[in-house]
Protein backbone atom coordinates (compact mmCIF):
# COMPACT_ATOMS: atom_id res chain seq x y z
CA UNK A 1 0.00 0.00 0.00
CA UNK A 2 1.10 3.12 -0.85
CA UNK A 3 1.38 5.66 1.60
CA UNK A 4 4.59 8.18 -0.29
CA UNK A 5 2.02 10.90 0.27
CA UNK A 6 1.92 10.95 4.01
CA UNK A 7 -1.35 9.21 5.15
CA UNK A 8 -1.57 7.19 7.12
CA UNK A 9 -2.62 3.33 6.03
CA UNK A 10 -4.74 0.90 7.39
CA UNK A 11 -5.83 -2.62 6.56
CA UNK A 12 -9.23 -4.03 6.82
CA UNK A 13 -10.23 -7.13 7.00
CA UNK A 14 -13.80 -7.43 6.21
CA UNK A 15 -16.26 -5.99 4.21
CA UNK A 16 -19.45 -5.82 6.11
CA UNK A 17 -21.20 -3.38 8.27
CA UNK A 18 -18.81 -2.71 10.56
CA UNK A 19 -15.67 -2.85 8.33
CA UNK A 20 -16.97 -0.81 5.23
CA UNK A 21 -18.66 1.53 8.10
CA UNK A 22 -14.68 2.10 9.79
CA UNK A 23 -13.36 2.35 5.79
CA UNK A 24 -15.62 5.53 5.26
CA UNK A 25 -15.14 6.91 9.09
CA UNK A 26 -11.17 6.45 8.39
CA UNK A 27 -11.24 7.20 4.37
CA UNK A 28 -12.85 10.25 5.25
CA UNK A 29 -9.83 11.38 7.76
CA UNK A 30 -6.89 11.13 5.06
CA UNK A 31 -6.31 7.33 5.79
CA UNK A 32 -5.23 5.17 2.88
CA UNK A 33 -8.03 2.05 3.38
CA UNK A 34 -7.85 -1.49 1.73
CA UNK A 35 -10.77 -3.51 2.49
CA UNK A 36 -10.55 -7.33 1.92
CA UNK A 37 -13.28 -9.95 2.20
CA UNK A 38 -13.14 -13.59 2.07
CA UNK A 39 -16.32 -14.09 -0.21
CA UNK A 40 -17.51 -13.39 -3.06
CA UNK A 41 -18.43 -9.48 -4.79
CA UNK A 42 -21.88 -8.77 -4.05
CA UNK A 43 -22.76 -11.09 -2.07
CA UNK A 44 -24.69 -10.81 1.56
CA UNK A 45 -26.00 -12.91 4.81
CA UNK A 46 -29.32 -12.56 4.92
CA UNK A 47 -32.50 -10.48 3.57
CA UNK A 48 -33.20 -8.14 5.87
CA UNK A 49 -32.55 -5.99 9.33
CA UNK A 50 -33.30 -3.05 11.54
CA UNK A 51 -31.71 -0.10 11.86
CA UNK A 52 -31.93 0.97 15.11
CA UNK A 53 -31.98 4.37 16.51
CA UNK A 54 -28.38 4.57 17.07
CA UNK A 55 -27.60 3.29 13.57
CA UNK A 56 -29.28 5.72 12.10
CA UNK A 57 -27.60 8.43 14.30
CA UNK A 58 -24.26 6.84 13.38
CA UNK A 59 -24.94 7.13 9.85
CA UNK A 60 -26.15 10.46 10.29
CA UNK A 61 -22.64 11.22 11.24
CA UNK A 62 -21.23 9.92 7.86
CA UNK A 63 -23.77 11.90 5.85
CA UNK A 64 -25.77 8.22 5.22
CA UNK A 65 -28.93 8.56 7.39
CA UNK A 66 -31.45 9.66 4.65
CA UNK A 67 -30.07 7.35 1.77
CA UNK A 68 -30.37 4.55 4.34
CA UNK A 69 -33.83 5.79 5.33
CA UNK A 70 -34.96 6.40 1.09
CA UNK A 71 -33.99 2.53 0.62
CA UNK A 72 -35.41 1.30 3.85
CA UNK A 73 -38.78 1.29 5.73
CA UNK A 74 -39.01 4.18 8.19
CA UNK A 75 -40.96 3.10 11.76
CA UNK A 76 -41.15 4.16 15.39
CA UNK A 77 -42.92 1.64 17.29
CA UNK A 78 -42.53 -1.95 18.11
CA UNK A 79 -45.56 -4.16 18.90
CA UNK A 80 -45.09 -6.91 20.95
CA UNK A 81 -48.36 -9.18 21.00
CA UNK A 82 -48.80 -12.36 23.82
CA UNK A 83 -50.25 -15.24 23.03
CA UNK A 84 -53.29 -14.24 24.62
CA UNK A 85 -53.58 -11.20 21.79
CA UNK A 86 -52.47 -8.33 24.08
CA UNK A 87 -50.37 -6.05 22.80
CA UNK A 88 -47.43 -4.10 23.97
CA UNK A 89 -46.75 -0.61 22.22
CA UNK A 90 -42.90 0.27 22.47
CA UNK A 91 -42.43 3.63 20.95
CA UNK A 92 -38.70 4.41 20.22
CA UNK A 93 -36.63 7.65 20.99
CA UNK A 94 -36.27 9.39 17.55
CA UNK A 95 -32.37 10.43 18.01
CA UNK A 96 -32.18 11.85 14.16
CA UNK A 97 -34.71 14.53 14.95
CA UNK A 98 -38.35 14.80 15.39
CA UNK A 99 -39.19 14.83 11.48
CA UNK A 100 -37.48 11.35 11.31
CA UNK A 101 -38.40 7.78 11.96
CA UNK A 102 -36.63 6.41 15.17
CA UNK A 103 -35.80 3.63 13.10
CA UNK A 104 -35.90 1.47 9.58
CA UNK A 105 -36.14 -1.94 8.34
CA UNK A 106 -33.59 -2.41 5.23
CA UNK A 107 -32.63 -4.86 3.13
CA UNK A 108 -29.05 -5.91 3.63
CA UNK A 109 -27.91 -5.32 0.02
CA UNK A 110 -29.14 -2.40 0.04
CA UNK A 111 -27.48 -1.54 3.61
CA UNK A 112 -24.22 -3.18 1.69
CA UNK A 113 -24.46 -0.79 -1.70
CA UNK A 114 -25.37 2.15 0.18
CA UNK A 115 -22.20 1.69 2.55
CA UNK A 116 -19.83 0.36 -0.18
CA UNK A 117 -20.51 2.87 -2.62
CA UNK A 118 -19.62 5.70 0.06
CA UNK A 119 -16.17 3.72 1.17
CA UNK A 120 -15.59 3.57 -2.96
CA UNK A 121 -16.36 7.32 -3.03
CA UNK A 122 -13.68 8.05 -0.79
CA UNK A 123 -11.62 6.35 -2.28
CA UNK A 124 -11.34 3.11 -0.14
CA UNK A 125 -10.20 0.36 -2.44
CA UNK A 126 -12.10 -3.59 -1.38
CA UNK A 127 -10.35 -6.55 -2.79
CA UNK A 128 -12.75 -9.75 -2.69
CA UNK A 129 -11.78 -13.84 -2.10
CA UNK A 130 -8.79 -12.49 0.48
CA UNK A 131 -8.62 -12.97 4.32
CA UNK A 132 -4.98 -12.49 6.49
CA UNK A 133 -3.43 -15.83 7.36
CA UNK A 134 -0.48 -13.98 9.57
CA UNK A 135 0.30 -10.98 11.24
CA UNK A 136 3.52 -9.56 12.44
CA UNK A 137 3.39 -6.90 14.79
CA UNK A 138 6.41 -4.66 14.94
CA UNK A 139 7.26 -1.04 15.93
CA UNK A 140 4.18 0.87 15.22
CA UNK A 141 2.95 -0.69 12.44
CA UNK A 142 1.67 -4.70 11.82
CA UNK A 143 2.71 -6.64 8.67
CA UNK A 144 -0.11 -8.83 7.42
CA UNK A 145 0.29 -11.98 5.04
CA UNK A 146 -2.70 -12.66 2.95
CA UNK A 147 -4.14 -15.85 1.83
CA UNK A 148 -2.90 -14.57 -1.81
CA UNK A 149 0.33 -14.89 -0.73
CA UNK A 150 1.06 -10.92 -0.59
CA UNK A 151 1.78 -9.11 1.95
CA UNK A 152 0.63 -5.54 3.30
CA UNK A 153 2.46 -2.64 5.67
CA UNK A 154 0.11 -0.93 7.29
CA UNK A 155 -0.05 1.51 10.37
CA UNK A 156 -3.49 -0.38 11.27
CA UNK A 157 -5.05 -3.56 10.60
CA UNK A 158 -8.82 -3.84 11.71
CA UNK A 159 -10.80 -7.01 11.84
CA UNK A 160 -14.22 -6.65 11.15
CA UNK A 161 -14.65 -10.59 9.94
CA UNK A 162 -17.43 -11.50 11.75
CA UNK A 163 -18.10 -13.73 14.63
CA UNK A 164 -15.57 -16.51 13.40
CA UNK A 165 -12.68 -13.88 13.46
CA UNK A 166 -9.96 -14.80 11.67
CA UNK A 167 -8.18 -11.42 13.04
CA UNK A 168 -8.92 -12.27 16.59
CA UNK A 169 -7.64 -15.50 16.78
CA UNK A 170 -4.49 -14.36 15.08
CA UNK A 171 -3.83 -11.46 18.17
CA UNK A 172 -4.24 -13.72 20.75
CA UNK A 173 -7.97 -12.56 21.61
CA UNK A 174 -10.07 -15.58 21.89
CA UNK A 175 -13.93 -15.20 22.58
CA UNK A 176 -15.96 -18.31 22.71
CA UNK A 177 -18.93 -18.43 20.86
CA UNK A 178 -22.08 -19.56 22.20
CA UNK A 179 -25.30 -21.40 21.37
CA UNK A 180 -28.29 -20.29 23.04
CA UNK A 181 -30.39 -23.14 21.95
CA UNK A 182 -32.45 -20.95 19.41
CA UNK A 183 -32.80 -20.96 15.37
CA UNK A 184 -34.05 -18.22 13.77
CA UNK A 185 -36.00 -18.44 10.57
CA UNK A 186 -36.29 -15.24 7.99
CA UNK A 187 -38.42 -15.45 5.09
CA UNK A 188 -38.74 -12.52 2.74
CA UNK A 189 -42.76 -11.63 1.58
CA UNK A 190 -44.50 -8.96 0.86
CA UNK A 191 -44.88 -6.10 2.90
CA UNK A 192 -48.54 -6.88 4.54
CA UNK A 193 -50.63 -3.67 4.70
CA UNK A 194 -50.91 -3.56 8.47
CA UNK A 195 -46.82 -3.91 9.11
CA UNK A 196 -46.43 -0.46 9.27
CA UNK A 197 -43.53 -1.57 12.68
CA UNK A 198 -42.18 -4.02 13.81
CA UNK A 199 -44.78 -6.55 15.26
CA UNK A 200 -43.83 -9.31 17.09
CA UNK A 201 -45.89 -12.28 18.30
CA UNK A 202 -45.34 -14.99 21.36
CA UNK A 203 -46.79 -18.42 20.67
CA UNK A 204 -46.50 -21.41 22.85
CA UNK A 205 -43.51 -22.68 22.29
CA UNK A 206 -42.02 -20.38 19.42
CA UNK A 207 -42.00 -16.28 18.85
CA UNK A 208 -42.74 -14.83 15.46
CA UNK A 209 -42.64 -11.51 13.91
CA UNK A 210 -42.55 -8.99 10.81
CA UNK A 211 -40.51 -6.36 10.10
CA UNK A 212 -40.92 -3.93 7.11
CA UNK A 213 -37.62 -3.36 5.12
CA UNK A 214 -39.41 -1.52 1.87
CA UNK A 215 -42.51 -0.17 1.19
CA UNK A 216 -43.38 -3.44 -0.65
CA UNK A 217 -41.36 -6.35 0.98
CA UNK A 218 -40.62 -7.49 4.72
CA UNK A 219 -39.78 -10.32 6.14
CA UNK A 220 -41.14 -12.79 8.78
CA UNK A 221 -38.50 -13.67 11.64
CA UNK A 222 -39.44 -17.12 13.42
CA UNK A 223 -37.51 -18.00 16.75
CA UNK A 224 -37.48 -21.76 17.40
CA UNK A 225 -36.56 -22.69 20.76
CA UNK A 226 -34.86 -25.74 22.47
CA UNK A 227 -33.66 -27.50 19.42
CA UNK A 228 -29.84 -28.14 17.50
CA UNK A 229 -28.32 -26.00 15.75
CA UNK A 230 -28.73 -28.46 12.41
CA UNK A 231 -28.53 -27.84 9.37
CA UNK A 232 -31.84 -28.73 6.89
CA UNK A 233 -32.01 -28.65 3.06
CA UNK A 234 -33.04 -25.57 1.69
CA UNK A 235 -35.69 -27.11 -0.53
CA UNK A 236 -37.15 -27.82 2.86
CA UNK A 237 -37.09 -24.53 4.71
CA UNK A 238 -40.19 -22.90 3.40
CA UNK A 239 -42.43 -25.82 4.36
CA UNK A 240 -40.82 -26.34 7.13
CA UNK A 241 -41.45 -22.99 8.37
CA UNK A 242 -44.91 -22.73 7.29
CA UNK A 243 -45.55 -25.95 9.51
CA UNK A 244 -44.09 -23.97 12.59
CA UNK A 245 -46.23 -21.01 12.04
CA UNK A 246 -49.69 -23.22 12.18
CA UNK A 247 -50.28 -22.36 15.77
CA UNK A 248 -50.15 -19.03 15.89
CA UNK A 249 -53.59 -17.33 14.99
CA UNK A 250 -54.70 -13.21 14.07
CA UNK A 251 -51.69 -11.42 11.86
CA UNK A 252 -49.34 -13.64 12.24
CA UNK A 253 -51.45 -16.32 10.89
CA UNK A 254 -52.12 -14.16 7.86
CA UNK A 255 -48.57 -14.29 6.73
CA UNK A 256 -47.80 -17.60 6.79
CA UNK A 257 -49.04 -18.81 3.35
CA UNK A 258 -46.76 -16.17 1.97
CA UNK A 259 -44.25 -17.57 4.04
CA UNK A 260 -44.71 -21.38 2.63
CA UNK A 261 -44.43 -19.22 -1.07
CA UNK A 262 -41.23 -17.86 -0.49
CA UNK A 263 -38.33 -18.25 -2.42
CA UNK A 264 -36.26 -17.02 0.11
CA UNK A 265 -36.06 -17.92 3.73
CA UNK A 266 -32.87 -18.76 5.79
CA UNK A 267 -32.33 -20.68 9.31
CA UNK A 268 -29.58 -19.67 11.24
CA UNK A 269 -28.29 -20.46 15.16
CA UNK A 270 -28.83 -18.05 17.59
CA UNK A 271 -25.13 -17.56 19.38
CA UNK A 272 -22.80 -14.54 20.87
CA UNK A 273 -19.46 -13.97 21.63
CA UNK A 274 -17.50 -11.63 23.72
CA UNK A 275 -14.02 -10.49 23.89
CA UNK A 276 -12.91 -10.08 27.22
CA UNK A 277 -9.41 -9.42 26.81
CA UNK A 278 -8.37 -5.83 25.11
CA UNK A 279 -9.64 -5.71 21.50
CA UNK A 280 -6.59 -4.47 20.29
CA UNK A 281 -2.74 -6.62 19.77
CA UNK A 282 -0.22 -3.69 18.96
CA UNK A 283 -1.67 -1.62 16.49
CA UNK A 284 -4.27 -4.38 14.92
CA UNK A 285 -7.61 -4.25 16.52
CA UNK A 286 -11.59 -6.32 16.12
CA UNK A 287 -14.63 -4.52 15.64
CA UNK A 288 -18.20 -5.03 15.20
CA UNK A 289 -19.48 -9.21 15.66
CA UNK A 290 -15.31 -10.24 15.59
CA UNK A 291 -15.32 -8.36 19.28
CA UNK A 292 -18.59 -8.54 20.66
CA UNK A 293 -21.51 -10.60 18.76
CA UNK A 294 -25.34 -10.06 20.40
CA UNK A 295 -28.28 -12.50 19.17
CA UNK A 296 -31.07 -11.19 17.72
CA UNK A 297 -33.21 -10.41 20.19
CA UNK A 298 -32.53 -6.74 20.20
CA UNK A 299 -32.25 -5.87 16.99
CA UNK A 300 -29.16 -4.00 17.44
CA UNK A 301 -25.75 -5.61 16.31
CA UNK A 302 -25.52 -3.38 13.00
CA UNK A 303 -25.56 -0.45 15.78
CA UNK A 304 -22.82 -1.81 17.36
CA UNK A 305 -20.95 -2.78 14.08
CA UNK A 306 -21.74 0.93 12.59
CA UNK A 307 -21.04 2.67 16.13
CA UNK A 308 -17.54 0.54 16.15
CA UNK A 309 -15.93 1.83 12.78
CA UNK A 310 -17.25 5.61 13.76
CA UNK A 311 -16.11 5.84 17.51
CA UNK A 312 -12.61 3.99 16.24
CA UNK A 313 -12.20 6.85 13.37
CA UNK A 314 -12.98 9.20 16.33
CA UNK A 315 -10.12 8.16 18.64
CA UNK A 316 -7.50 7.25 16.04
CA UNK A 317 -8.13 11.31 15.47
CA UNK A 318 -7.88 12.34 18.96
CA UNK A 319 -4.76 10.04 19.66
CA UNK A 320 -1.58 10.40 17.35
CA UNK A 321 -0.37 7.04 18.76
CA UNK A 322 -2.51 4.25 16.89
CA UNK A 323 -2.06 2.09 19.69
CA UNK A 324 -3.05 4.41 22.56
CA UNK A 325 -6.68 5.32 20.29
CA UNK A 326 -6.90 1.23 20.02
CA UNK A 327 -6.51 1.35 24.05
CA UNK A 328 -9.28 4.13 24.31
CA UNK A 329 -11.16 2.99 21.70
CA UNK A 330 -11.69 -0.33 23.85
CA UNK A 331 -12.50 1.73 26.79
CA UNK A 332 -15.39 3.70 25.24
CA UNK A 333 -16.83 1.10 23.83
CA UNK A 334 -16.62 -1.91 25.82
CA UNK A 335 -19.24 -1.22 28.41
CA UNK A 336 -21.76 -0.47 26.36
CA UNK A 337 -21.49 -3.34 23.99
CA UNK A 338 -21.38 -5.78 27.03
CA UNK A 339 -24.09 -4.75 28.33
CA UNK A 340 -25.63 -5.17 24.47
CA UNK A 341 -24.76 -8.89 24.54
CA UNK A 342 -25.90 -9.49 28.08
CA UNK A 343 -29.67 -8.29 27.83
CA UNK A 344 -29.82 -10.06 24.02
CA UNK A 345 -28.97 -13.01 26.36
CA UNK A 346 -31.11 -12.68 29.07
CA UNK A 347 -34.14 -11.70 26.53
CA UNK A 348 -33.33 -15.60 24.75
CA UNK A 349 -33.78 -17.32 27.97
CA UNK A 350 -37.12 -15.64 28.92
CA UNK A 351 -38.40 -16.68 25.49
CA UNK A 352 -37.46 -19.69 26.30
CA UNK A 353 -39.06 -20.11 29.36
CA UNK A 354 -41.93 -18.11 27.94
CA UNK A 355 -41.68 -15.15 29.81
CA UNK A 356 -42.42 -12.90 27.28
CA UNK A 357 -44.13 -10.64 29.74
CA UNK A 358 -40.81 -10.22 31.82
CA UNK A 359 -39.02 -9.90 28.53
CA UNK A 360 -40.61 -6.56 27.02
CA UNK A 361 -39.85 -4.23 29.90
CA UNK A 362 -35.81 -5.32 29.80
CA UNK A 363 -36.16 -4.36 25.66
CA UNK A 364 -37.69 -1.22 26.34
CA UNK A 365 -34.92 -0.50 29.02
CA UNK A 366 -32.21 -1.68 26.90
CA UNK A 367 -32.95 0.44 23.46
CA UNK A 368 -33.28 3.64 26.14
CA UNK A 369 -30.37 2.60 27.22
CA UNK A 370 -28.40 2.16 23.78
CA UNK A 371 -30.19 5.85 22.94
CA UNK A 372 -27.07 7.62 25.36
CA UNK A 373 -24.51 8.51 22.99
CA UNK A 374 -22.10 6.11 21.68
Amino acid sequence: MDNSGGARSALIVGAGIAGLTAASALARRGWLVEVIEAGAEGATAGWGLSLTGPSLRALDGLGLADQCLAAGYGMSVITNVDADGAATPIGLPRLIGRDRPAMAGIARPELHRILRAEALRLGARTRHGLSVSRLDQGDGRVRAELTDGTTRDVELLVGADGIRSVVRDLIGRSAPIRYHGQMVWRALVPRPAWATGIHTFAGVGHQTGVVPISPSQAYVFLTENGVRPDVLPDADLAARMGELLAPFTGRAAEVRPEVARSGSVIRRPVQTAFVDAPWSAGTSVVIGDAAHAPSPQMASGAALAIEDGLVLAQELDRCEDVREALETFTERRRERCSVLVRTSVAIARLEQEQRHRDAYPLIETCHRRMAQPA
